[in-house]
């Protein structure tokens, strides 16, 4: 009986102890949570500063060369490839021998159209002049020479057929892609592809600007434009078209004509840059880093650090600097604004300025 109770109360005891660890490392794990928790209450941000300062109104935009002319063309008549004069990466001329097709049959119906004309040619002499001694009618002259008209018309398509079997290039500049060898079968329905052409003697830079930038530039404006493979030589270029409506994402599509090196040494679909010059000279300008808005410059939207919480404002902005924007309304020099963590904040979140 002595044993029994000495168990029961060894058992309580045990049971007692482990109740008080389980309660105090409960209480624990409360006290480190609501630790963690107060720390992740705040936002870890980056931020910059508003000023005023001398801004170039100078800017640059990026964009691809595009070759001055480009052709894929494909054969205008059918028959039989017998000859291929090019390969991959000649330069062709104009009206240059690329490819002969099968001629046989084609010269036999050319000399025979010529044939026909001459004989056509002969009768109708002949008819002319009965017809000055009142051999034969008016009304067979003009039958005799509208036949010689047809026959010179049959003669003059047989030999455009002749010439077709010579497939000459429509454009000069490089063989980029061949699509034939001899013995290939080609048909005008459908078209069967022969070559692409293009001509990089000219490229394009295809560039986007936005409204506050494109109001600046008219066509004819020249620039100077850096290939990415050439950093250390300047082109000159020429822009050719400003588009007269903007994109989906408000920019404006620009093309801008370059002369290539004697080499050819830019190539179509290298990256290039244009620099645009401002006529204004530098000016005192309040900026924000671009990253400062919230969604995009076109919200008018930045959050300000106002003690340890970020605050909204609506702002307005003016002209995009590259990846500075201009602000002319809204925020005053001194004050800080949040560049990055912008989308885990909501108005009145606290934050923790990352140094």
């Amino acid at each position: 009986m002595k044993k029994i109770i000495i168990t029961v109360v060894v058992i309580v005891a045990s049971l007692g102890l482990i109740a008080y660890v389980l309660t105090n490392n409960k209480k624990e794990n409360e006290a480190k949570t609501a630790i963690v928790a107060e720390k992740n209450a705040s936002v870890s941000v980056r931020v910059d500063t508003v000023k005023t300062e001398a801004v170039s109104l100078d800017f640059s935009s990026n964009g691809n060369f595009e070759p001055i002319q480009e052709l894929k063309f494909s054969a205008e008549k059918s028959g039989k490839i017998t000859k291929i004069l090019v390969k991959e990466g000649d330069y062709v001329s104009v009206g240059q021998t690329l490819a002969i097709v099968r001629s046989d049959v084609i010269n036999v119906n050319a000399q025979n159209a010529n044939a026909v004309y001459q004989n056509a040619v002969a009768d109708y002499t002949r008819f002319e002049n009965a017809y000055k001694t009142g051999g034969v009618t008016k009304q067979q002259v003009d039958q005799v020479k509208l036949a010689m008209v047809n026959a010179k018309f049959q003669l003059t398509q047989a030999n455009i057929n002749v010439g077709d079997t010579r497939i000459k290039a429509p454009i000069s500049g490089f063989i980029n892609k061949k699509y034939i060898e001899v013995g290939s079968i080609i048909s005008a329905t459908p078209a069967t592809e022969l070559f692409d052409i293009v001509n990089v003697s000219k490229l394009k830079l295809k560039v986007n600007v936005n409204e506050s930038q494109v109001a600046s530039l008219k066509v004819g404006t020249v620039t100077k434009v850096v290939a990415s493979v050439y950093p250390d030589q300047i082109f000159s270029g020429k822009i050719t078209f400003i588009a007269s409506k903007a994109d989906e994402i408000l920019n404006f599509p620009i093309e801008i004509e370059i002369t290539n090196n004697a080499s050819n040494g830019l190539k179509a679909g290298m990256y290039g840059t244009a620099e645009f010059a401002s006529k204004q000279q530098k000016q005192s300008l309040m900026i924000v880093p671009r990253d400062a808005f919230v969604g995009g410059v076109s919200s008018n939207q930045v959050f300000v650090i106002e003690s340890g919480t970020a605050k909204l404002k609506t702002v307005t902005a003016g002209r995009i600097l590259g990846d500075k924007v201009e602000i002319l309304n809204g925020l005053s020099n001194g004050e800080t604004v949040i560049v990055t963590g912008q989308i885990n904040l909501q108005d009145g979140s606290k934050v923790d300025v990352i140094k």
